[in-house]
């Protein structure tokens, strides 16, 4: 295997960015968000108050948001995660550039770079900016870019050469790049109905308020940008509103879960071995996935299940992108 370094660094930096967007949906879902005001330390510090002496002050600093050091440590855990994450890719960046790595490396290496330093940023607004859902649903589909770029570049440096696939696989390109396409879209989609607080906006399944088309407002309910200036802790839409998003949520993981299913079924049927455990594996995360969306409503989103079904999209993705990989490879050979 060529290439190990960058591939044993691609690795650990996928594990870690995993690790990020979990914990990330952690601290969203335990609304410790705004555990630490500032940003990038907590409470004018890069640890979290301990003393009596620094309570204090950070309390005086931030009358309005007194120090729950519980939230504030959940917060700032994530932040050193990320923080180590973001130094891995710049290590993984230099040494693709001063070895000399192939372009395609030297490529992704560097997006990624780019790619992080706007997560921070997304990251520092997320605080400023009090959970504005634009940018905390951007944040999460950075979190979820990171990932799948690092994992591409492990799948690019774990290639030895040809990978003999059946003929007919060839023509699945067209329908996993829309697959691929759709569950991006499905967990933007996921992302914004947590951060306008709409996951519980139906408590019912398979109908919603006992209705299958309940009382919706479309309108209110896709408003990207509503100024500045407005706390969204808790969220700031109307019943209708939220009932839209989260109706909208449902329909979304309908049809990916048919695509995806129709996809895994066919990916099945061929003689490769990779192919088949590939679509194994996509299958039982899509099964894993739609179970925890309804758990997540019949059980009222119990925090456990809740981060799970952010974490399981993850793996999704993941298994989504092999099978696009697999695709992509026999072609270009």
């Amino acid at each position: 295997m060529k290439n190990k370094t960058i591939f044993y660094l691609a690795i650990m930096a996928t594990v870690l960015a995993f690790i990020v967007i979990t914990v990330g949906a952690y601290t969203r879902l335990s609304h410790a968000g705004l555990g630490c005001p500032d940003w990038p330390g907590c409470y004018g510090r890069l640890i979290v108050p301990a003393s009596d002496i620094h309570v204090e002050t950070a309390n005086k600093a931030y009358p309005d948001r007194p120090l729950e050091i519980d939230k504030a440590w959940i917060e700032m855990a994530h932040r050193y995660i990320a923080g180590t994450l973001g130094i891995l890719i710049l290590l993984i960046c230099m040494i693709a550039w001063l070895k000399r790595h192939d372009m395609t490396t030297r490529i992704i290496s560097s997006g990624l770079l780019l790619l992080v330093t706007f997560q921070a940023l997304l990251g520092m607004w997320t605080v400023t900016l009090l959970l504005k859902p634009f940018i905390v649903t951007l944040h999460l589909i950075g979190g979820m870019s990171i990932l799948s770029l690092l994992y591409w570049l492990s799948l690019h440096q774990k290639n030895n050469g040809y990978i003999k696939l059946s003929p007919r696989f060839e023509n699945y390109l067209p329908f996993t790049v829309l697959a691929f396409i759709v569950l991006c879209l499905q967990i933007s989609l996921g992302g914004w109905t947590s951060t306008n607080y709409a996951a519980l906006a139906c408590s019912d399944f398979p109908t919603c308020h006992g209705e299958y088309l309940p009382k919706m407002d479309l309108g209110e309910a896709f408003v990207l940008w509503r100024g500045l200036g407005i706390n969204y802790e808790g969220g700031v839409l109307d019943g209708p509103a939220r009932t839209a998003i989260h109706v909208t949520h449902r329909i979304g993981a309908i049809v990916t879960f048919i695509i995806i299913l129709m996809l895994g079924i066919k990916a099945l049927l061929q003689n490769n071995r990779q192919v088949r455990i590939t679509a194994v594996l996509m299958l039982m995360a899509l099964l894993l996935q739609v179970s925890l969306g309804i758990a997540n409503v019949v059980m009222n989103l119990p925090l456990f299940i809740a981060v799970a079904h952010n974490g399981v999209a993850a793996l999704l993705l993941l298994t989504l992108i092999t099978m696009l990989h697999l695709s992509i490879l026999n072609r270009s050979k």
